[in-house]
């Protein structure tokens, strides 16, 4: 499954700068990892000076919020474009989750890793993906589990963390179809 980011752009009400700020930033994270997310190396990558950027974001946070907030985008629209093609399942969203997060996986830690920035908490960012969940597991604890689930398997499968060997998708559609049948 690919998963295209570009789509994920908004009309933001930000300038053009910014804009091309947010997408130099994307770059960078993507292929770099946060570490090469400084805001000295954005401003070389957009070819201005670093003090040239707080005009647009008054700190690395700034942008840090807007490439959670592109990430939230970016699943939500892989999660319905999946659940119109394939149906809203669970095994659906667990393959579409999983889909997400190997493709951007430097995008994924940014928006799973430590505390949610306060500012992202608004169910308008966050509350789009959360509803999609909701659609095919409505109890909430069950829902909070197939979060866990599908975060925990997802960390593991990208810090390298399972034997060798192990096969993933097995382990992937028996935790679904556990989630599952709790749910009837």
């Amino acid at each position: 499954m690919t998963v295209m980011v570009e789509r994920a752009v908004a009309v933001t009400g930000r300038t053009a700068r910014a804009e091309s700020i947010v997408a130099a930033a994307l770059d960078i994270l993507e292929s770099e990892g946060p570490e090469g997310l400084t805001m000295r190396h954005l401003a070389e990558a957009i070819g201005i000076r670093a003090p040239s950027l707080y005009k647009h974001f008054p700190d690395k946070a700034a942008v840090e919020l807007v490439l959670i907030e592109h990430g939230f985008t970016v699943a939500a629209l892989a999660f319905e474009d999946a659940f119109a093609r394939n149906g809203a399942t669970l095994e659906t969203f667990m393959v579409t989750y999983r889909a997400v997060a190997l493709a951007h996986p430097h995008l994924y830690r940014l928006i799973n890793g430590g505390p949610l920035p306060t500012e992202a908490r608004m169910p308008g960012i966050q509350g789009r993906t959360a509803a999609l969940l909701s659609r095919v597991l409505p109890q909430p604890e069950l829902a909070l589990a197939a979060f866990a689930f599908a975060h925990g398997m997802t960390i593991l499968e990208l810090d390298d963390r399972f034997p060798p060997g192990a096969d993933l998708d097995a382990a992937w559609r028996a935790g679904t179809q556990a989630l599952q049948a709790a749910a009837v």
